[in-house]
């Protein structure tokens, strides 16, 4: 009903300004809010407060000239001035139950909008580096990213949804450099694994299919590979120049054609598992973004040249430093170390350039809190590109933290001590998992209760809303065991009869389903959207306890199986958007 009040409340107050009676310049931007109070109508309005100060006029007086010239409407019943200049708008019967019509006539269109028209939006989510099956963690990113863009879809956005793939740099090389150790171990070679090797049972997968492929093309004696490394930290040394010595030795030893060979079956490997976990999460992407395409397409080497040339790099010490402390950062940051390796934030600036050279409107960042220190770096890059910082939003992700009981589970990727999400999926389903992940506000922490999404009781959300779907599926089985139709027509002609406060409580709910869909994408809130649903099915469950659907009254039966077949496809669209079903039977 906002799409019809709000032009109706702007044609009132631009004829006042033609009459002369409102001042020609005034900013005029209408906001409606829902009513929590019937007695104050449906919804309130307060331009006139607004509009108070720049017209310079009292703002029940404005209140009073917007109400008394508003128009006769079959959406408008009355309008009331209430305190200090608040309009209460009061809705029509007919106004009130067409949402009803409308509804079903647009089944699953329903809600969508045009909101976002001709804007395109890119949504980067989840980006985990591939050194290792994705864990529980990442499924909030995930199923956060995922909603997010399908909400912004359907307000009309042209969205297009991104994995940036970092396979380039030093967590991929002590990747690749773990499955040449495995690989060496099972060709017979002793020695002790790297304390900061990648550790996981996966690693030891890998190497088994190098030597399948391979078979011992890429042997070379554990002496060679450890001479002249820096001791490892259980020995008293530096865990981090251990590996990173035998990331040398690996490449040396190998040479850049066997390095590859060996760097690209782990990435394949990981990577390939990621897409499908994805996948089958429902989680899709539009496009994987190689961060080795940067450097090989030459955009690494043009953000560098763009800074150099706005004398935003400086050189010191060998390496060559961003001044990004010029845009608000807490220090200046690295972009090409000394030995002339480009650093991770020299791919990420170039990423960024590439994005905005691609023309998007809107640029949306969905990352890990972890990561919250690397925003002022980004957004001062940016700008020392001379692009636009407003088009970029970055989101933050708190972390979601799993329980079996009282015991909270481990989540190191270079440990191997982790629940993957595929295990969490295999465990509590889907459905669950997108539902919880997204119900809470994504910058809030989250621990995911295990049981209760497990459970099948009204204490589980997405049960509960899932059970409201299929128990108005169950009354339409009914309904042919009985040898009776919908008749949607007569259920429309007879939408009068559905007076009770539990039949009202419904038709406001449905009718606000287009307002949350709006708020949760111009917001990035999927959480508004689950809890939303979890209140409609609240109000229907309410309903379906108090009467009886199916009586010997055929108008009144026909109206309340019209309305619960409304409230069905609301719930049907809405778990959609979240990626959930809708079970029919439970």
């Amino acid at each position: 009903m906002k799409a019809h009040l709000i032009p109706l409340l702007e044609k009132t107050v631009a004829t006042l300004q033609q009459q002369q009676q409102l001042p020609a310049e005034l900013p005029v931007s209408i906001n409606l809010e829902r009513s929590k109070d019937k007695a104050h109508g449906d919804f309130a309005c307060n331009i006139a407060m607004v509009l108070a100060k720049p017209a310079k006029m009292n703002p029940r007086q404005i209140a009073t000239l917007i109400v008394e010239q508003l128009a006769e409407d079959d959406v408008l019943a009355k309008a009331e001035i209430a305190g200090p200049g608040f309009i209460n708008l009061f809705l029509t019967e007919k106004a009130k139950l067409q949402v009803v019509n409308d509804v079903i006539s647009q089944s699953g269109q329903y809600g969508l909008s045009k909101v976002g028209a001709g804007k395109k939006v890119q949504v980067e989510f989840v980006s985990a580096n591939p050194t290792g099956p994705l864990h529980v963690g990442h499924g909030r990113g995930a199923a956060y990213g995922s909603v997010v863009s399908s909400l912004l879809k359907a307000v009309g956005f042209d969205v297009h949804r991104e994995y940036y793939v970092n396979d380039a740099g030093r967590q991929m090389d002590i990747l690749a450099t773990s499955v040449w150790l495995r690989y060496l171990e099972l060709l017979g070679e002793s020695f002790t694994f790297p304390s900061n090797g990648y550790r996981g049972e996966y690693i030891r997968d890998i190497a088994a299919e190098l030597q399948q492929k391979h078979g011992d093309s890429f042997l070379r004696k554990a002496d060679a590979v450890f001479e002249g490394v820096p001791t490892d930290e259980p020995q008293g040394g530096d865990k981090e120049a251990h590996i990173d010595g035998l990331t040398q030795q690996a490449k040396q030893l190998l040479g850049a054609v066997d390095y590859r060979t060996v760097f690209d079956i782990g990435l394949n490997a990981i990577l390939g598992d990621i897409r499908d976990d994805l996948a089958e999460f429902g989680a899709e992407y539009d496009e994987w973004f190689s961060e080795r395409s940067l450097v090989e397409s030459g955009v690494v080497d043009e953000a560098i040249e763009t800074l150099k040339s706005a004398d935003m790099l400086y050189q010191d010490n060998g390496a060559w430093w961003f001044r990004s402390t010029a845009f608000g950062d807490e220090k200046d940051r690295v972009v090409v170390r000394d030995n002339g390796q480009a650093t991770y934030f020299a791919s990420d600036i170039a990423y960024h350039l590439h994005k905005y050279q691609r023309g998007f409107d809107q640029i949306i960042d969905i990352w890990g809190a972890d990561h919250h220190g690397y925003i002022p770096r980004v957004n001062a890059a940016v700008q020392a590109l001379k692009q636009d910082a407003d088009k970029l939003k970055v989101l933050l992700v708190q972390f979601a933290v799993l329980y079996r009981g009282t015991e909270k589970v481990g989540m190191s990727t270079r440990s191997g001590e982790f629940v993957t999400l595929r295990e969490l999926r295999e465990e509590v389903g889907n459905d669950a998992a997108r539902f919880f992940y997204v119900l809470r506000s994504a910058d809030q922490h989250m621990d995911f209760d295990l049981e209760l999404a497990k459970s099948q009781s009204n204490d589980n959300p997405v049960y509960y809303v899932q059970y409201a779907h299929a128990r108005v599926c169950s009354v339409f089985r009914q309904l042919a065991e009985r040898g009776i139709d919908w008749d949607q027509k007569a259920g429309f002609a007879s939408l009068e009869l559905l007076s009770t406060d539990h039949e009202q409580a419904l038709l406001t709910m449905l009718a606000r389903y287009p307002e949350v869909l709006e708020l949760a994408a111009i917001n990035y809130t999927p959480h508004v959207l689950a809890h939303y649903l979890m209140d409609l099915a609240r109000d229907f469950h309410t309903y379906y306890n108090a009467y009886q659907f199916i009586s010997d009254d055929i108008a009144l039966t026909q109206s309340r199986l019209t309305l619960i077949a409304a409230v069905r496809q609301v719930i049907a669209n809405g778990l959609g958007l979240m990626g959930v079903s809708a079970p029919q039977t439970m």
